[in-house]
């Protein structure tokens, strides 16, 4: 294996999905092919308990919804910038360290990277929310370098961030022939990131692009948080959130919300977790809600009802229409539904909030609406239906441009200088 002489490499490590992107000395940039042909990678990590293999992306999802023994792990992002990153997790005889799990992924994109060129990249830009953590700075600067670490000790020589919104605007700017005033919107699985620039052909032969950045803003708010919103109203109820006790009182939420949340999902197999809530019974007014709950914790479903979820979600946003979501692994023909109107309503409060922090931005830039040339989408989550409308109504008669929504990034982050 040689080392690669020049080129940068733009990793965009997602909370939901990854992806990478290759520029050498000449020429555009290129995505790299991560699973086969496909250019995205969820982030996953599955850890065979049975052959004591390890398997990443479609891969790991594939040997869990199967029903392989082994541990699960997604939203690894997420835990950037938390107390919960240096803890360590059973898997198989060993402990391994959340920071460590983050390496063996970052350690598997850098491998693919280096198959597809021939040589080890020695350069790489990394991509970051405009926030890892709200309102948090030291938090937030101790995410970064968690990260930058867990680069560096896959063998990187050169590590730059750049934010992903930023990342996203130099992708589109590829393709501009004329002078535009964009507000990026960059809406990933944890977060969702604006940026204001002025982007054009002129601009991007210029070392220096600070002047062209009007404003930027970020909440950590993502696919991931739509996800949880949806699964508690809509298959919660099904084990038990809000069902009224024999005392007039709701069993307690807290194992409901850590169980909709992707990266807290397997603490609440825990025995611990386990043993607590058999405690909960004698909250129940119905004993059978009990026992779902009982058998989701026992025999480790929380993960497959979030991807049911998820893929409810993505449908019913695709095809404009009600569609229901598989419970079947819990119990025979159990199904919960998703309507257009439950996506509407439960993601009010959420999507307000998104497109506040969009608005913020253009404030913060100085500018009215009639001084957007667009609205440039990326970040998978930004094609959900809700939301665009949202925005569109937010920002009447602003052009919504929608870009490659899962590489752009990556793409942008290998423009970056």
């Amino acid at each position: 294996m040689t080392l690669s002489p020049a080129g940068t490499l733009g990793i965009d490590f997602g909370t939901s999905n990854s992806a990478m992107a290759w520029l050498g000395p000449q020429g555009s940039a290129r995505l790299i092919p991560l699973e086969g042909e496909a250019l995205v990678m969820p982030t996953a990590v599955f850890y065979n308990a049975e052959d004591h293999s390890t398997h990443f992306g479609r891969d790991a999802l594939k040997h869990y919804l199967e029903g392989t023994e082994g541990r699960l792990m997604r939203s690894l992002k997420s835990l950037l910038g938390s107390p919960l990153l240096m803890e360590t997790t059973q898997i198989g005889h060993q402990q391994i360290s959340f920071q460590d799990i983050i390496g063996t992924f970052l350690a598997t994109l850098r491998e693919r990277a280096t198959q597809n060129l021939g040589t080890a990249p020695r350069r790489v830009v990394m991509g970051r929310p405009v926030h890892f953590v709200d309102d948090d700075a030291t938090r937030d600067a101790q995410a970064e370098a968690s990260l930058r670490q867990a680069v560096q000790s896959v063998g990187f020589d050169e590590v730059s961030f750049q934010l992903e919104p930023i990342a996203a605007a130099l992708d589109y700017e590829q393709r501009l022939s004329q002078e535009s005033t964009v507000l990026v919107v960059d809406l990933g699985g944890g977060t969702s990131d604006f940026t204001v620039v002025r982007l054009g052909p002129d601009r991007m032969q210029r070392a220096d692009r600070s002047l062209d950045i009007l404003a930027t803003t970020g909440v950590h708010i993502g696919g991931t948080d739509y996800d949880r919103q949806l699964n508690l109203a809509q298959v919660m109820p099904l084990l038990g959130y809000k069902h009224m006790g024999p005392e007039q009182r709701e069993v307690p939420s807290r194992v409901f919300f850590d169980l909709a949340t992707w990266h807290l999902i397997h603490w609440q197999y825990q025995p611990k977790a386990i043993s607590h809530a058999k405690t909960l019974r004698s909250n129940y007014s119905d004993s059978h809600l009990h026992e779902r709950l009982m058998r989701v914790l026992t025999e480790r479903h929380g993960h497959h009802m979030a991807h049911e979820v998820e893929q409810a979600k993505i449908r019913c946003s695709v095809q404009g229409a009600d569609t229901g979501i598989g419970l079947s692994v819990i119990e025979r023909d159990l199904q919960a539904t998703l309507g257009v109107s439950d996506m509407q309503d439960h993601l009010h409060d959420l999507l307000a909030r998104t497109v506040a922090c969009a608005r913020e931005c253009v404030q913060r830039a100085g500018l009215t609406d009639d001084s957007l040339n667009a609205i440039y989408l990326t970040g998978g989550s930004s094609a959900l239906r809700t939301f665009q409308q949202a925005l569109q109504a937010e920002f009447a008669g602003v052009k919504l441009v929608e870009g490659d929504l899962f590489g752009g990034v990556a793409l942008g982050l290998a423009y970056s200088r």
